[in-house]
């Protein structure tokens, strides 16, 4: 049985969303948008964990410390 993933759609500018990056992407420091303080990730105003999984149209996003999203690939709807 898969676990569940939510399907947050697509990032609204009009709502807080972390920096999303490729899963292979090196940074050197934290962007200047990731807050730090909130323990998680944004998408479209929501917050979630760190480890958290959710699915952006076919894009699985991994919510990961500093507070960015790591694309993981891909993943059909349910």
């Amino acid at each position: 049985m898969k676990a569940h993933v939510p399907d947050v759609g697509a990032p609204d500018p009009e709502h807080k969303t972390s920096p999303i990056v490729d899963e292979y992407a090196e940074y050197e420091e934290t962007p200047p948008d990731v807050d730090l303080e909130s323990g998680g990730c944004h998408f479209n105003g929501a917050t979630y964990p760190f480890g958290h999984f959710v699915r952006s149209g076919s894009e699985l996003l991994c919510c990961e410390k500093p507070g960015i999203w790591v694309r993981k690939g891909e993943m059909r709807p349910d």
